[in-house]
């Protein structure tokens, strides 16, 4: 059998498709109020059945980012935010959202890139992104460094969770394997990379803190930041299995973000911003370290 009549092989196919439509939404490729492709057109774009784009349709309305009606399709009716100060982000090509950002900062020669998340989800969609910039190439970063703070594997954290079971731990072990997922494919997104000389160095740190995350941050280059809170919702979920659950969970790749960029003057917004919170994330990094 192929992958249209297996059922494509599970929750895979599921979570590549659902993630790169997350991903599309949060990088202007579908902006807000427009509608997506058909079911027919993304089963045939994705190679998966008709059964696997309905079971993402209905996750993506079940967090927010679809609106899906019988007879009119699926319209987009969030994005990602991002309020900025800088002038230029108005001038970016689907306006000041996180994909033309890392865009940006992936454009120069050595590229850092510091990461407080939840999840490492949202950052493995962008990066894949600039990884096929790199091959294509369109862009030819020399090094490109990656450290990354994640919440520690034994912390109970508060979300996301069954709503009426604090005790059940599904949603606590979906999120590790999603965690997990992500990780690795950044690791080897960017090592392949670097072993195909496509860039001459690679150095991808991860540390695990003691702190549940009520926050993202986004270091770019260290005069770009990118801050927000998670905000917590009731949503529906559906498992691997097929069971829906009512859960209590955080907007990840939809958190509304602020962006500042530093200047010449010691003293501006955007300067001290930036500069605080990449003495925030330095000091975390290197108590973890010890």
């Amino acid at each position: 059998m192929d992958a249209q009549q297996s059922g494509d092989g599970g929750g895979r196919e599921f979570h590549r498709v659902a993630e790169d439509l997350r991903a599309r939404m949060t990088d202007g490729t579908y902006s807000l109020r427009s509608f997506l492709p058909s079911q027919r057109d993304l089963a045939e774009e994705y190679g998966v059945s008709r059964d696997t784009v309905q079971r993402v349709l209905r996750e993506l309305a079940n967090e927010g980012w679809i609106e899906s009606r019988q007879g009119s399709g699926s319209r987009v009716i969030k994005i990602q935010r991002i309020h900025s100060s800088t002038p230029r982000a108005t001038r970016l090509r689907h306006g000041a959202t996180l994909g033309p950002l890392l865009s940006e900062a992936f454009e120069q020669p050595d590229v850092t890139v510091d990461v407080y998340t939840l999840t490492s989800e949202s950052l493995d969609a962008h990066i894949r992104l600039q990884a096929e910039r790199i091959r294509g190439g369109s862009i030819a970063p020399r090094h490109i460094g990656l450290r990354m703070i994640l919440p520690s594997r034994d912390l109970d954290l508060p979300y996301p969770r069954v709503k009426d079971d604090r005790d059940d731990d599904r949603l606590r072990n979906r999120l590790h394997d999603i965690t997990d997922r992500h990780t690795d494919s950044l690791r080897g997104v960017l090592k392949d990379l670097k072993t195909e000389k496509y860039v001459s160095a690679v150095d991808v740190r991860i540390r695990h803190a003691p702190l549940t995350p009520a926050f993202k941050l986004y270091l770019l280059n260290g005069t770009e930041a990118l801050h927000g809170p998670y905000e917590v919702i009731q949503r529906q979920i559906e498992l691997d299995s097929g069971e829906e659950i009512t859960a209590l969970d955080v907007l990840g790749l939809g958190a509304t973000l602020t962006h500042h960029v530093k200047d010449t003057d010691p003293n501006s917004p955007g300067t001290v911003f930036v500069d605080t919170w990449q003495a925030w994330f330095d000091s975390v990094w290197n108590f973890l370290a010890e």
